[in-house]
């Protein structure tokens, strides 16, 4: 679909919580940062898109860009927000509309967990009433059930946490930046069993952009990232996702499948070619779950590849190397493009104290969330 399509600049501000500053005004400063990394001018840009839940109209940023009149086009697609942007711009491109597009996503929430308006997502009431429209009790849920279905140690979700705040120590933009070992997580206050407090991750702010550009364009622009894939899915019958109310007697398969079969398929490339992945990890349970769902390794197989080392910075198949969600939080129009800026910084080799041993030349960027979509990107160098 895209292979004429490449990451040109990215830009990613501090995620946190911001006390002296707006996401707002975060998201105009990562898109300075994008376009100063392409070279290219906000004249230039010729299409714009981005998104925000809880912080802003997207399109008001050309108020502090400048008035040239680009169309810019608002997204919200939950957790897919940031991919969705992606995916429209890529296609903007791929069409002929534009030479150069701008992608930004940015987001504040408060804190705690996420409030959600059950008759907005056409859920009976009840739902909310007897506590299920608490995601971190739909996940404890999903991931308890995984766990015994798939005869995987619950010690795991320790592991995969310690692993993030490892990596988010490392990450000068992480929010979570201390280091915890497995017996600190452990220590942690259960939440929604067998999810402790540190296992998963906080609502919080960020913001973080990038330039795109057609094939001809990024020749003359130095480490330019290619953009072979972006596919966003949604939920089919049977799968068991967030704010489903309830598990269908037929199983069927969960949208983060469907995504990243869509996403090999229009790269060309299997999951054996993947050399670096950052997965959905709003809780640690989540990255188990799709390291099988986006096709790295069977379900059932997580144990022996975590435990080999095979997902850390050294490994052979290294995962959330900024962080993920668990170390970054989740401001939910940044945290997709939070991925896709780690990865161009990995392709590129670029990452710092975090790079990984051998320069990766591929990368699979895996989003998924209410009320039941994913959605997959795979970048190339």
């Amino acid at each position: 679909m895209a292979h004429d399509v490449a990451i040109i600049g990215a830009g990613c501000r501090p995620f946190g919580r911001y006390l002296d500053t707006t996401a707002r005004e975060e998201a105009v400063a990562a898109a300075r940062l994008a376009l100063a990394d392409a070279g290219v001018s906000w004249p230039q840009i010729r299409y714009a898109v981005g998104g925000s839940m809880s912080a802003g109209s997207a399109d008001t940023l050309v108020a502090e860009l400048g008035l040239t009149g680009v169309p810019f086009i608002n997204v919200f697609n939950g957790c897919a927000t940031g991919s969705s942007s992606l995916l429209s711009a890529v296609q903007a491109i791929a069409s002929g509309a534009a030479e150069y597009a701008l992608v930004v996503g940015f987001d504040s929430h408060p804190r705690g967990a996420f409030t959600i308006d059950t008759d907005a997502m056409g859920l009976p009431a009840w739902y909310g009433s007897t506590g299920l429209a608490v995601t971190s009790q739909f996940f404890a849920l999903k991931i308890q059930r995984y766990l015994h279905e798939h005869d995987l140690p619950p010690r795991l979700l320790a592991t995969v946490a310690a692993k993030a705040f490892r990596n988010g120590s490392l990450n000068p933009n992480a929010w979570r930046r201390k280091p915890l070992t497995e017996d600190e997580i452990n220590a942690s206050m259960m939440l929604n069993d067998p999810l402790r407090q540190y296992m998963l991750c906080s609502p919080g702010d960020g913001a973080t952009a990038l330039v795109l550009a057609n094939a001809d364009a990024a020749k003359r622009h130095a480490d330019p990232i290619g953009v072979p894939a972006v596919a966003v899915r949604t939920r089919r019958p049977g799968s068991f996702e967030v704010l489903s109310p309830s598990l269908s007697v037929k199983r069927g398969v969960s949208p983060s499948v469907d995504a990243a079969d869509a996403a090999y398929e229009l790269a060309g490339i299997g999951p054996e070619d993947i050399d670096i992945a950052q997965l959905q990890d709003t809780d640690a349970g989540a990255e188990i779950i799709h390291l099988a769902e986006t096709g790295l390794c069977e379900h059932g197989e997580q144990a022996e590849l975590i435990d080999s080392g095979a997902t850390e910075i050294g490994g052979r198949l290294p995962v959330n190397t900024d962080g993920g969600c668990l170390a970054n939080g989740e401001p939910i129009g940044a945290s997709g493009l939070r991925q896709i800026h780690e990865s161009v910084l990995q392709l590129r080799g670029r990452a710092g104290e975090r790079q990984v041993a051998a320069t990766p030349r591929t990368a699979l960027c895996h989003v998924y969330g209410a009320p039941g979509l994913s959605a997959c990107t795979i970048l190339t160098r």
